[in-house]
């Protein structure tokens, strides 16, 4: 039976890929805390010693790293810690994966690119991070892609019905206040951490199958918004739903990037060219809405009051 190493295993992505793993074989679900029953296996991405022993100790058939450092401002004052996590440990992942000749899972960001421009980034795109959070991820997939036997999953905006996420924020303020105002100038698709867990698996499935596969992904739902649009799009959909909102989407004011400053910077041009992986694994990614929409009807439930 294949054995699965997933690191992350609470995090939003990876919460929804124990699910969607669980069906190929027997899956070895850490996070980065240790928990009982554990056998003292490391998930702690900073403990790059305990990552490799875990490693050798379980020798799994696939490894799926959905960890990350991903507080993207204060990855700006805790550089070291930033790269350590997400540029040193897919690198030791990526060393006991090639030495074991196992699959190696792995994702990133639309962060790696400049933001410029309104055209969707390809996966042959030139890189160049704007932040040290997207210097540090474009790192790890570089130190991941030395396993020849590797899919790199580039995404944008991930949400879940699990944790915090932008959706459930807006709702919250929307309840306190009269008037939002919210970024309309950085463009890109909300992609649900149950529709990367669910591509992941079925990407995976298809490349252990045909190793020629391998290589870097660009995985985001269909269609494009602001997060004006996310915003306003949510408190219509939560209208419909019941909710008591004291502002409405018509109550989303908009405001633009350079007003709205942040210690790292943001890039404005998010879109990801997706083409590639529909056709190598003959997927139907859906429109961003759809999963939203879902999300919010799980977040909501039958008392959205």
């Amino acid at each position: 039976m294949l054995k699965i190493l997933l690191l992350g295993c609470n995090g939003q992505v990876g919460w929804e890929l124990q699910r969607s793993l669980a069906v190929m074989g027997d899956v070895v679900a850490l996070g980065s805390a240790p928990a009982a029953g554990d056998g003292g296996l490391c998930g702690d991405l900073e403990n790059l010693e305990g990552l490799a022993r875990t490693v050798r100790q379980l020798s799994p058939d696939v490894i799926v790293n959905a960890a990350a450092y991903t507080a993207v401002d204060r990855a700006e004052s805790e550089t070291e810690r930033a790269h350590r996590i997400n540029a040193l440990a897919p690198g030791v992942l990526a060393m006991e994966a090639q030495r074991l000749g196992a699959w190696l899972v792995h994702y990133s960001t639309d962060y790696v690119f400049d933001g410029s421009g309104n055209t969707p980034w390809t996966e042959n795109d030139h890189c160049a991070p704007l932040s040290v959070y997207g210097s540090t991820k474009r790192a790890g997939e570089l130190a991941a892609a030395a396993c020849d036997k590797h899919l790199i999953f580039r995404t944008s905006w991930v949400y879940g019905a699990r944790g915090g996420n932008f959706a459930k924020t807006m709702l919250r303020l929307a309840a306190e206040r009269a008037s939002l105002t919210v970024i309309d100038d950085q463009i890109g698709a909300p992609t649900s951490a149950e529709l990367l867990a669910d591509v992941t698996a079925h990407a995976l499935r298809a490349a252990m199958t045909h190793p020629e596969l391998a290589g870097t992904y660009h995985c985001a739902a269909d269609g494009q918004t602001s997060w004006r649009g996310y915003a306003q799009f949510v408190l219509t959909q939560a209208r419909a739903m019941g909710a008591s909102l004291k502002a409405g989407p018509d109550q989303v004011q908009a405001t633009s990037t350079a007003q709205y400053p942040t210690a790292a910077q943001r890039p404005l041009n998010s879109r990801l060219d997706t083409e590639k992986l529909r056709s190598a694994f003959s997927l139907h990614l859906p429109l961003w809405q759809i999963g939203v929409q879902r999300m919010l009807q799980e977040t909501l439930g039958a008392n959205p009051t």
